[in-house]
């Protein structure tokens, strides 16, 4: 095993995702669901700088308000990082600097981002040299969305969002995300599903145990046709975010009402993802929502998922 130089700095790249669908299942025993999504990779990416230390330790910056996150042990880009060298009998550390851009608590999985850059960026500072496939078994014990982080592209994710198998997507998906000013919980609006699904039990159809994603995902997503894909995105979780946070539906209309193709909420929420007929449309409607005193970014995907960038 190589011992890295003390001034040697790796920066890793990973980016966040946006559910185009996603379809939960039947509440388990064991309090879970399994789902079935398309992610799509998305440019709004989480910037990962690491470099030798005695220690584990992580800073970070960039225009996300980062001052509620975690530093200690339980942040999971130190996690990624104290199971790496647990995994290769790496005796030292990493300081870990993150510019964050993806929203926190924003559905769009930044924090699986910065594990899944931090795990390309350590192994390569201290040159533990694991393959691919070991460092993707490494992401699946971190969270679900951390596969998807790592392999980036266009996937389809069941169980829970983590077994994943790549998709066809011709061309670029062009994205205009509003972002909110506060996070959202994911196991609170999976409590609220259920709780929905309990309220509407005599309206709705019960939920699958194995959800499925729609085959006409696959075949708008392969075709590379906005128009197509605006018809078919879902989120079992609007609803409820919805319910939870109500503003959000007026976020929802106002962009379509202002040129977007479709609005929803992604994934927990509280981010709204819009689809754009194509980047003049998406500057547009940027322009709009950034008038009506929104925080807006545009993205386009897909992507790469998590890679060494040579600054």
């Amino acid at each position: 095993m190589t011992s890295p130089a003390a001034s040697k700095v790796v920066h890793a790249r990973a980016p966040g995702k946006i559910n185009v669908f996603l379809k939960v299942g039947a509440r388990l025993d064991d309090g879970y669901h399994d789902v079935a999504t398309a992610y799509q990779a998305v440019s709004l990416a989480e910037n990962v700088r690491a470099s030798a230390a005695d220690d584990f330790s992580v800073h970070f910056s960039g225009p996300i308000d980062t001052s509620d996150l975690v530093t200690d042990g339980s942040n999971l880009a130190i996690k990624a990082a104290t199971l790496l060298a647990r995994k290769t009998g790496y005796r030292g550390g990493v300081h870990l600097e993150i510019e964050k851009n993806v929203p926190i608590a924003g559905g769009m999985g930044g924090g699986s981002a910065d594990a899944a850059a931090t795990l390309l960026a350590c192994d390569t500072l201290w040159g533990t040299e694991l393959s691919r496939e070991d460092l993707l078994e490494l992401a699946t014990q971190l969270g679900s969305d951390v596969p998807f982080a790592f392999t980036g592209g266009t996937a389809i994710g069941t169980g829970r969002g983590d077994q994943l198998s790549p998709a066809l997507a011709k061309g670029q998906f062009q994205w205009v995300l509003a972002l909110a000013d506060f996070g959202m919980s994911t196991p609170e609006v999976y409590s609220e599903l259920d709780r929905h699904r309990e309220r509407h039990r005599q309206d709705i159809f019960p939920a699958q145990l194995q959800p499925q994603v729609d085959t006409n995902v696959l075949q708008a997503l392969r075709a590379g046709d906005p128009h197509m894909l605006a018809e078919v995105l879902h989120n079992d979780l609007q609803a409820p975010a919805l319910h939870l946070e109500p503003e959000l539906a007026e976020v929802i209309e106002l962009g379509e009402e202002h040129g977007a193709l479709a609005g929803m909420v992604s994934g927990s929420g509280p981010t709204v993802a819009f689809l754009a007929a194509d980047l003049d449309s998406a500057l547009e409607l940027q322009i709009v929502l950034s008038a009506a005193r929104l925080r807006v970014v545009r993205a386009q995907g897909p992507v790469h998922g998590a890679r060494i960038i040579g600054d």
